[in-house]
């Protein structure tokens, strides 16, 4: 038993980063814009694919495709920021609702044409070390699983740095904090708000492939995985970059150490049973401000 908790303690982090990654962008873009953006997963789920495609097809290491992906998600994030989140926002008496219906909308759309092009069949993204695992001790720990481990960590700390230590991600901050003061001060809100799309939507793109290395998926995935962003985002506080990190952990092990006491059809009931004890404590969420 007690291996079997410490082996499930090290799956639940590894498996949490992942989960925060995913979830990050979905916090910042709620918090700094008060923007639901439900094809949030989707965006991820296409970065999974497209993954999968380089990997299946060109045997490049969907690591790798990152330095397309990264890029060219940002562009993308920006662009539907432009062309349907602004000009929602200028008409939209409840912005909020708006864009939730906007980008579920889109999300439908994305869903449908990912299972035209790569049909309904789920998908195993394999690598060359797909089915490796390094030892420490007696305690198993899979390759892609630390791989994705490190990536997740790996862009949430540089995102940290961002927020927190640079003149534009500072300035991200205020808008979130206080958008009207933030724009008596100067603050450049179109710039704040096109950045933060871009870095929303291109760690989406990071956090589908951290998904895929670990699970696997099909063209609907992306509502599972909207579960799980709407679980961290709401217990680690809408717009906290350490928050999501700590909450994903937390949602991390308790899927993996639940695994070893209840059956596995029973974890779901367990996190939601913790989200709504958590609401009823501190429904802010853990680090919100």
């Amino acid at each position: 038993m007690l291996y079997e908790l410490v082996q499930s303690t090290v799956s639940g982090l590894l498996i949490g980063a992942a989960f925060a990654v995913l979830s990050v962008g979905f916090s910042l873009t709620w918090g700094v814009t008060q923007v639901l953006n439900i094809a949030h997963a989707a965006f991820a789920l296409l970065a999974a694919y497209l993954g999968y495609f380089a990997s299946s097809y060109f045997q490049v290491d969907p690591v790798l495709v990152l330095v397309v992906i990264v890029p060219l998600f940002f562009v993308l994030g920006v662009g539907i920021h432009q062309v349907l989140i602004k000009i929602t926002a200028q008409r939209a008496h409840d912005l909020a609702l708006s864009s939730m219906i906007l980008t579920f909308g889109l999300a439908v759309v994305m869903e449908n044409v990912m299972q035209v092009l790569w049909t309904p069949d789920p998908r195993v993204l394999k690598t060359s070390y797909t089915g490796k695992a390094i030892f420490v001790g007696p305690i198993a720990i899979a390759t892609t699983h630390l791989i994705s481990f490190v990536l997740a960590m790996l862009t949430i700390a540089l995102l940290y740095v961002f927020v927190h230590h640079t003149l534009t991600g500072k300035a991200v901050r205020a808008v979130w904090q206080n958008p009207t003061g933030a724009a008596l001060s100067g603050v450049n809100m179109g710039r704040v708000t096109n950045i933060t799309y871009g870095i929303a939507v291109a760690t989406a793109g990071i956090g589908g492939v951290v998904m895929s290395l670990i699970y696997t998926f099909d063209p609907s995935t992306d509502m599972v995985w909207l579960v799980y962003i709407f679980l961290v985002v709401i217990l680690g506080g809408v717009g906290s970059v350490l928050g999501a990190l700590l909450a994903g952990l937390i949602i991390g092990l308790t899927v993996g150490i639940s695994g070893v006491f209840i059956p596995l059809v029973w974890v779901n009931l367990v996190l939601f049973l913790a989200l709504i004890l958590l609401l009823l404590l501190r429904p802010s969420g853990l680090l919100q401000r």
